[in-house]
């Protein structure tokens, strides 16, 4: 007789708690005050300054307090929406504009994650936005799907980068919203750099607009994938810019090197679990692209 799958909410997965903090931004950038939204319990982290994960919670996203050249700016690009009778997380793809004569002046895409792990604040540059998130968890366990809530909306094909730094350019391609979820068997060396195994993979697209789908399961996949017939090159080993960052044992924020597949029995050390609302990396996107999220379970 088979055994019933068990399911697992992650912590603050239902999305039902949200904390809040206010910062007032610079007076050069317009002295606006935005509220920026953490999932974690229900509460406030009010002022320009370092957040870091409260109660417990193993949410982070890219909700940004940002200091550059002494300017404070912030970027939301995740809220809390209704879903049912409750909460859900709403990630999108949106343009941060920051202007300050003389000073600063850029316009940047950022897209809407929501991950396992924290960003690291305050912020104090727009290059390699991936080297700001401490990216995973600690987590031993193996289970065989990621399930969860969804709805996506991407409002047109066009797609571009802006990163700020240069004009905006076309980028060809359909936008689309993504899901990671990676295992990792992770260790330190004696200079601090991370290195990892791969042993459990998950990477999904959401290229299609669609209303609320509820209970989306998404199988992962153990030890070397490379010759399965559903393996694509997005699903291989992280290398170069695609690399995730974690916080080493010096309290530095690393790229963690994977050196190869682990074998399908070995146990993981950390998990990676992150949503974007658009997946080309760092300032590529369709702006208005939104992914909505709710009810994150593992499946065992």
């Amino acid at each position: 007789m088979a055994v019933p799958a068990q399911e697992e909410l992650v912590k603050f997965g239902n999305f039902d708690s949200w904390l809040t903090r206010t910062i007032r931004e610079s007076i050069l950038v317009g002295g606006k005050t935005r509220t920026l939204y953490e999932v974690g319990p229900r509460g406030t982290y009010n002022g320009a300054r370092a957040y870091t994960n409260q109660g417990g919670s193993p949410w982070g996203n890219s909700n940004v307090y940002a200091k550059v050249a002494g300017v404070v700016k912030t970027n939301v690009s995740v809220y809390p929406d209704t879903h049912k009778s409750g909460q859900c997380a709403k990630l999108s793809t949106h343009i941060v504009k920051c202007k300050a004569i003389g000073i600063v002046n850029i316009s940047v895409l950022a897209t809407g994650s929501l991950f396992l792990g924290s960003l690291l604040e305050p912020v104090t540059g727009s290059s390699n936005p991936m080297s700001k998130m401490n990216m995973g968890i600690p987590f031993t366990k193996k289970p065989t799907a990621l399930k969860f809530d969804y709805k996506y909306n991407s409002p047109s094909s066009e797609r571009i980068r802006e990163t700020g730094f240069s004009r905006t350019q076309t980028v060809s391609g359909k936008d689309m919203g993504q899901v990671t979820c990676l295992l990792q068997k992770r260790w330190e060396d004696a200079d601090g750099n991370i290195h990892a195994l791969r042993v459990g993979t998950l990477r999904h697209y959401i290229s299609q607009n669609t209303d609320w789908k509820e209970g989306q399961s998404l199988a992962i996949h153990y030890g070397d994938i490379t010759g399965e017939s559903y393996f694509r090159k997005t699903m291989g080993l992280t290398s170069g810019n695609d690399r995730f960052y974690a916080l080493n044992s010096k309290g530095k924020n690393v790229p963690v090197t994977e050196e190869g597949w682990a074998g399908p029995d070995e146990t993981p050390t950390h998990i990676i679990l992150k949503f974007d609302s658009s997946h080309g990396g760092p300032f590529v996107g369709t702006v208005g692209n939104t992914l909505w999220v709710d009810n994150v379970k593992l499946v065992y």
